[in-house]
């Protein structure tokens, strides 16, 4: 959830770069703090609800859940989505104008760095706000209370502050449905985590999991925010390009003169070396200095390639879909395609990962 807050914050700052909407020292101003405020009313009420929605999924799978360890995930969740989503703000204001001024293009940085340090930051005080928190629950449990009202009573203040932008202020009525829904997208491919775990044969996924799910959603994110801004910068909302206009073929990700093509095979070039290099670092870090086997590799690189393949493929469809219907991508595309990127990479390794139990050789991973 704090990624794709952060990788539409960083999509459309860089378009905004890119096309040159920030050039007056007063419009920059108005157009960056709208951004940051409307990120922290999102980043508030959603990490409300990831905690209500962790609540509820708790409940269905164990049958029941106390009231204080309902408090407890609210507070936690709230706190971390609050602190992180300020500092990763920020930072990512730095990068994208840094950029710009190093004659860097910001698509192809601030979106994946927004990812990482998003991932980075937010398990950090997730991990520091939940150890703190939990020694409030049974002696002091009116401070939890106090931590959720303190931020939930800074909404009015934050819905001011996006609403005197008329970018933010479109935002702050129409952008929920995207963030809200890849939510929930992300909790399936959770579910099915969940599932695959508790099998013990199959609970070697956890540690696959992260990288495969991270490398899918940086790469598309990159490939998305460079459709956007060309098409922010060439065409109007609701105009496409003619070759965009009839029936929707998988190869146009892939083959053609432009540069979002070469992007594209690039990006998608960078699967099978990047991959190989996580695969053996895990494996160093787990203390074997063998190389994985060459069946867990192929299945783990096939699932990667196959995710990375789809994604790119429904980004070029999603994304001139949105500006057809005049919908900005820069805030819409990205948090779909990297839920989608999370549910089909959960559910393509835990594929493997059955494949590979299946043919009798699971202490290979």
């Amino acid at each position: 959830m704090k990624g794709n807050l952060e990788m539409t914050l960083a999509s459309r700052l860089s378009t905004a770069v890119n096309a040159g909407k920030i050039e007056l020292p007063g419009e920059k101003l108005m157009l960056i703090t709208g951004n940051l405020a409307l990120k922290q009313l999102q980043a508030t009420i959603l990490g409300l609800l990831a905690s209500l929605m962790a609540a509820l999924l708790g409940w269905m799978a164990e049958g029941n859940m106390p009231l204080n360890h309902v408090v407890i995930l609210s507070s936690t969740s709230v706190s971390t989505a609050f602190i992180a989503s300020l500092l990763q703000g920020l930072i990512m204001v730095g990068v994208i104008i840094g950029s710009k001024r190093l004659g860097l293009n910001p698509d192809n940085i601030a979106t994946p760095m927004a990812a990482s340090f998003g991932d980075l930051i937010t398990l950090a005080l997730l991990a520091c706000f939940s150890q703190w928190f939990y020694t409030f629950m049974d002696r002091s449990p009116l401070v939890l209370f106090l931590v959720d009202f303190l931020i939930v009573c800074l909404i009015p203040v934050w819905i001011i502050i996006s609403s005197k932008h008329p970018d933010t202020l479109l935002l702050l009525r129409t952008g929920w449905e995207p963030i809200i829904t890849a939510m929930v997208i992300s909790s399936i491919g959770g579910l099915i985590l969940d599932k695959t775990v508790a099998d013990p044969n199959l609970a070697g996924i956890i540690v696959y999991v992260p990288v495969i799910n991270g490398i899918g959603g940086n790469l598309v994110s990159i490939q998305s925010s460079r459709i956007s801004t060309s098409l922010h910068m060439k065409y109007s909302p609701g105009e496409v390009p003619d070759d965009r206009t009839g029936c929707f073929s998988p190869c146009r990700a892939f083959f053609g003169s432009g540069s979002n093509h070469r992007s594209a095979q690039v990006l998608l070039s960078l699967v099978v070396p990047g991959q190989l290099i996580f695969l053996f670092s895990i494996h160093v870090m787990k203390g074997a200095y063998t190389l994985p086997s060459p069946l867990f590799t192929f299945l783990f690189l096939s699932a990667s390639v196959i995710q990375v393949v789809l994604l790119l493929c429904i980004a070029e469809y999603m994304v001139h879909c949105l500006w057809r219907r005049q919908k900005d991508p820069d805030s819409y595309s990205i948090p779909y395609l990297t839920a989608l990127g999370d549910l089909l990479g959960t559910g393509l390794l835990s594929l493997a990962f059955v494949i590979l139990w299946c043919s009798g050789n699971p202490g290979s991973t």
